[in-house]
């Protein structure tokens, strides 16, 4: 699939159902292909909305036209469904010529017990928790949520969303769609948080540092205007990014075995970590190929038998110049945590150890690992890394306290606790991630981000609002300006620069940012492409490409949902006059992107270190791995 832009795809009404409704002057109505008529012939079809309301006034039709709704109706509105997915028949066609909308507090999410509409109003009672839901005519009852994916379209006066079919309403007039707009905001935050949408509660929910959030009018965004400044005279310029840039797959090949996870060096080598093993493959400019050593769970070798503990590694993280490897394997299935990891010696092919993270004389668990830093991969003689749990943020240190390499011949070690918090109160911390100084950026089940600096991890310098979804990912660029967290429905960019009292600019990691915050800018897919994914399928593991040097700057980022492989254009995304952000409310919503698709579920897509890129290309090139296959796509600036 190619790239989706912000206006996404406009709708024509013109259909054999309904051939004598107007045609709606949307762009690209042209590319519809209209199906012939058993005589092989089609009326033809006016050239301009003129030329229509001619024709119908010369019909004399007793109904009204759609320009001219029923005025007992309230919440009027023209409702489309979008059928054909993503074939080349694939059209917008009219489902209701006219009908009404309403928003409606009830406990009957589904509808489907039998109850009358009648018996619901605006002000229904119900015991237990209720939910604002938005009805359409007889054809759609939703529970207002991000879920939907509602996309608006101000210059149109049109939403569309995602209701068990991809769906769009037309208004007839601009105060009408305002007010749906304003009713639906209202609603949704209303679901979110469970408290009324009202500037007091606003400020409970995002504390008056963060109003901007949720009012993006009153924001600071000037932050937004100097990075876009600052991105032009980073290295690499000579190669801007542009919009028609293309992907181009390099080579594809089969896997040894099912792939679980991608572990990407900036050396020689890359590691795909399989059911039964690893798979080494080498690193080109071009992407990764060829199958090297293999080194299986259960060769042998390993001291105390990976492959009969836990399950299948889910997590890989390369140390010690790439030439180790900590594998960290759920204790329960369908559950991250777990109580210790292993550590493969990559040159040898074995299991040096088994090692188990404790406090104070009591095993505990972590829930994910990290390096120091960005760059801490590395480092030839790194010897720490990070570790969270849900109400956990330390430093592990595989040296002994006194200074003395542990002796791993006798029982399991236990990893040293070297730095770090244990906090009382429910944290639910999820991911985390480093920047190039090793700083901490952590995000929680509630949304929140918060920022450590690399001399504390009891307080946080800022903490971020959450949205009202979990936070499942995060990443964060290698100079600690930029975070990216990934949630089920879209991914939240935030801008962490400030100016502080005495004019120096900071980021958030270093200091309090104070009530000069900018609002952070959402990346979503349209809701056609959120339907095409499935309704399963969620955002996963969004990520900035790769580097590891001061003075360059990250130029994509790239998620995964189902079969997709999404990338954006960070450029792009920065700047604040795109054509995505016109006519929007609330939020920035930014929906231009690429999509590569796969035929199998994707595990993972991540960027190659920036030094893989080639003199004619903006980027490293993009690695995606399936479980059976692995993938390389070179960006280039050739059509």
């Amino acid at each position: 699939m190619g790239a989706s832009h912000s206006r996404g795809e406009l709708i024509s009404d013109s259909d054999e159902e309904e051939y004598e409704e107007e045609e709606e002057d949307y762009q690209d109505s042209k590319e519809d292909t209209p199906e012939r008529s058993s005589s092989g012939r089609r009326p033809k079809t006016p050239s301009s909305l003129d030329e229509v309301e001619a024709k119908l006034k010369a019909l004399k039709l007793k109904y009204p036209t759609s320009n001219t709704p029923n005025p007992s109706l309230k919440n009027a509105v023209k409702l489309y469904l979008h059928i054909g997915g993503n074939t080349p028949k694939a059209k917008w066609v009219t489902s209701e010529k006219l009908t009404s909308y309403a928003f409606i507090k009830t406990a009957k999410i589904d509808g489907q017990d039998g109850a009358e509409d009648g018996e619901e109003s605006e002000n229904e009672e119900e015991s237990g928790d209720v939910w604002w839901v938005m009805k359409v005519g007889n054809k759609i009852r939703v529970k207002v949520g991000v879920e939907m994916q509602l996309k608006s379209f101000g210059d149109q006066r049109r939403v569309d969303f995602v209701a068990k079919g991809v769906w769009a309403m037309k208004f007839f007039s601009d105060e009408e769609y305002k007010s749906f707009v304003s009713k639906f905001n209202d609603c949704l935050f209303e679901n979110t948080y469970k408290m009324e949408s009202n500037d007091a509660n606003k400020v409970k929910v995002y504390g008056k540092d963060f109003i901007g959030w949720a009012n993006p009018e009153a924001a600071d965004d000037s932050i937004w205007e100097d990075a876009e400044d600052a991105f032009s005279k980073s290295p690499r310029s000579a190669n801007p990014v542009r919009a028609n840039q293309d992907l181009r797959e390099e080579f594809e090949e089969a896997a040894n075995g099912g792939i679980q996870s991608l572990a990407l060096g900036a050396l020689d080598n890359s590691f795909l970590v399989g059911d039964s093993g690893i798979q080494v493959v080498k690193n080109f400019t071009h992407g990764i190929q060829g199958k090297g050593v293999y080194v299986n769970f259960d060769n042998g070798n390993q001291r105390s038998g990976l492959n009969s503990v836990h399950s299948t590694p889910r997590k890989a993280l390369l140390m010690r110049a790439e030439t180790n490897m900590l594998l960290m394997s759920p204790k329960t299935e369908g559950k991250p945590h777990t109580t210790g990891l292993h550590q493969l010696d990559i040159e040898t092919g074995k299991i040096v150890t088994e090692w188990k993270f404790g406090k104070d004389g009591t095993e505990i668990t972590m829930r994910d690992i990290a390096n120091d830093s960005k760059g801490a991969q590395l480092d030839p003689s790194g010897a720490t890394f990070l570790g969270l749990d849900d109400n956990r943020l330390c430093r592990w240190d595989m040296r002994d306290r006194n200074g003395i390499v542990q002796n791993l011949a006798t029982s399991t070690p236990v990893l040293n606790w070297t730095q770090g918090h244990q906090f009382s109160r429910g944290t639910n911390f999820q991911c985390f991630a480093t920047t190039g100084d090793g700083s901490i950026v952590v995000g929680s089940l509630d949304g929140k981000i918060r920022l450590y600096s690399i001399t504390s991890m009891r307080q946080a310098k800022t903490a971020f609002p959450g949205l009202g979804s979990p936070i499942t990912h995060v990443d964060v660029t290698f100079d600690g300006k930029w975070i990216l967290g990934t949630t089920d429905t879209y991914l939240i960019l935030i801008c962490t620069l400030f100016t502080d009292k005495d004019g120096k600019t900071k980021t958030g990691f270093n200091g309090r940012m104070g009530h000069r915050v900018a609002a952070p800018r959402l990346l979503k897919l349209t809701p056609l492409d959120s339907h095409l994914a499935g309704v399963n399928n969620k955002f996963r593991n969004a990520q900035f490409s790769w580097v590891t040097e001061n003075g360059k700057q990250e130029r994509h980022l790239v998620a995964t949902v189902g079969k997709f492989s999404v990338i954006w254009n960070f450029q792009q995304v920065k700047n604040g006059s795109h054509e995505c952000y016109h006519n929007q409310e609330g939020l920035k919503s930014c929906y231009c992107y690429k999509i590569v698709l796969k035929d199998d579920s994707i595990v993972d897509s991540r960027f190659m270190h920036d030094k893989f890129a080639v003199s004619d290309s903006p980027e490293a090139p993009l690695v995606i791995a399936t479980p059976l296959k692995v993938s390389s796509f070179s960006i280039s600036s050739r059509r």
